[in-house]
């Protein structure tokens, strides 16, 4: 009876371990920091969705010298969370990435002013400082004003385009008189330090109908003419938003998985995960194309990219997933 457990047990150890071997390996490289903007891909791992589906998936974090359109293309990751501008961009330039789902269906990104300053309206724009993230989190605002008819140069018929740290020290130390924030992260950083909700004027690119698509999934379109790449790029997507989906019904352990994995202050993280539940959607991953062709439209006319990108996406991917 022994020897047929020892047996057994071994038998078990060597599915187990031949099961691990086969599981096929998928690097995503996040574009930030651990933290709850990516908690879904975070849960995924640790609730074994990814596992479950034969990937091994490693998680690499971003950080503010970190660009992921460069770390996909000296083959550094095999998908990566980018923002629809930054991936155009790069598109153009020639690095090929195409959208294979689109995880958040609406923008946290706004722009937020004290009251008792200049700014009030769109119109107080003009002649004032704003504060702007870039490495590719610049085009939302700068379709903006290019809506508004506002230059970028600091001359007196446009706006100071301040290149604003990813923080809200700007604000404090009066550097600029609007900084950018995400609803999720840097809104709640300036509440932290002082600032009351009352006492703010927000601008959100959402209701102003100036939102661009942000961190979605992208790939090399090279790589989907693989079969077996392609196969496990709706795997890697099944597995995510069935992640998403718990972190969004568990927000609080969703913040202790991130935590886990490196993430900063508990309750900030409890925080972010609820707010970026609200930019979820429908938790399909779809691509809305409506929301694609404005996000288009937008970089065309600020001639941020040059033409009409042809590629840049595909519903192969959710399509197969969501079956």
């Amino acid at each position: 009876m022994k020897k047929m457990m020892m047996a057994f047990l071994a038998g078990s150890m060597a599915m187990a371990a031949s099961q691990a071997m086969a599981a096929d390996p998928v690097t995503l490289q996040l574009k930030w920091v651990a933290q709850g903007q990516f908690g879904g891909y975070y849960v995924a791992k640790d609730k074994g969705f990814y596992e479950d589906e034969g990937l091994d998936v490693t998680i690499k974090p971003g950080g503010p010298d970190i660009a992921p359109e460069q770390v996909i293309a000296g083959g550094g990751a095999d998908v990566i969370v980018d923002w629809m501008g930054g991936a155009l961009v790069a598109r153009e330039k020639g690095v090929p990435l195409t959208n294979i789902a689109q995880p958040y269906q609406k923008s946290g990104l706004q722009l937020i002013c004290p009251k008792d300053g200049p700014v009030k309206t769109e119109a107080d724009f003009k002649g004032h400082t704003l504060g702007v993230w870039f490495f590719g989190n610049e085009y939302p605002f700068f379709a903006w004003m290019n809506k508004l008819g506002l230059k970028t140069d600091g001359g007196k018929d446009g706006v100071t385009v301040l290149k604003q740290s990813f923080d809200v020290q700007p604000l404090i130390q009066k550097q600029a008189d609007c900084i950018s924030v995400m609803t999720y992260n840097e809104y709640w950083q300036a509440i932290d330090a002082g600032f009351k909700q009352e006492d703010l004027i927000v601008f959100n690119y959402t209701a102003l109908g100036n939102d661009l698509l942000e961190d979605g999934l992208y790939v090399l379109d090279t790589k989907l003419k693989d079969p077996k790449f392609k196969e496990n790029m709706v795997k890697f997507v099944r597995a995510s938003m069935k992640g998403w989906k718990y972190a969004i019904d568990n927000p609080e352990e969703a913040a202790e998985i991130v935590m886990d994995n490196g993430g900063q202050d508990e309750n900030h993280q409890k925080r972010m995960m609820g707010e970026v539940a609200k930019l979820i959607g429908d938790g399909s991953g779809k691509l809305d194309m409506a929301t694609y062709d404005r996000t288009v439209k937008a970089l065309l006319d600020q001639k941020i990219i040059s033409k009409k990108p042809e590629g840049a996406y595909t519903a192969d991917i959710t399509s197969a997933a969501l079956k």
